[in-house]
């Protein structure tokens, strides 16, 4: 069986993802066409990136998503920073920043991280940065378009109206096609409530 291109996330409410397509027609100024713009329907907060991943050890991970969550009541997280990788003079991606209730999340995620390691996934080396990507730039933009960008990054003020309620997080299926990734959900684990599984 092919392997499956795999990911742990937390979905948004549809009118967050409304809000976000409104800032990304904000942003956008003619023909960017060295700015990939992320669809804004497809847009989650990523927990962890699996990579592929053969069928047979999906349940494996299931259950260590549900290990993760019984102790850790629903939050809150508000979405409320535009902002920039790695800095505004040489933007590679863009993205809005998340506020609230952090340290639960943090704690959700390096729950994660730990039993995922004892299925052989490597921890993430780098510090967990919680973000929504908006866009990312190609790799022929000049220095003088990332720094335009930046500038017009600078400038917006971005205060998204709709928090995002974690009550559950979920295994995510990504098929890649010419038209861009296609998201489904494999299984999800409620937070402090026992697991449901849809069929994959």
């Amino acid at each position: 069986m092919e392997p499956i291109r795999s990911f742990i996330a937390i979905e948004l409410p549809e009118a967050l993802k409304a809000e976000l397509s409104r800032l990304q027609a904000q942003l956008k100024s003619g023909e960017q066409r060295w700015v990939k713009w992320v669809d804004p329907y497809s847009i989650h907060l990523t927990l962890k990136f699996l990579g592929n991943v053969a069928p047979d050890r999906l349940d494996d991970i299931t259950r260590v998503m549900a290990a993760a969550v019984p102790e850790i009541a629903p939050f809150n997280l508000e979405v409320r920073e535009l902002g920039v990788f790695p800095n505004l003079r040489r933007v590679q991606v863009v993205w809005v920043g998340l506020s609230g209730e952090l340290d639960k999340l943090k704690e959700l995620q390096q729950n994660l991280e730990s039993g995922l390691a004892t299925l052989g996934f490597t921890p993430e080396s780098r510090p967990f940065v919680p973000h929504l990507t908006l866009a990312r730039l190609r790799d022929q933009a000049t220095p003088a378009q990332r720094q335009s960008l930046g500038q017009l990054i600078a400038g917006t003020s971005f205060k998204a109206a709709p928090d995002i309620k974690v009550e559950s997080i979920s295994l995510m299926r990504s098929q890649l096609t010419r038209e861009g990734a296609i998201y489904s959900q494999i299984s999800s684990a409620r937070l402090g409530k026992p697991l449901s599984t849809k069929n994959a």
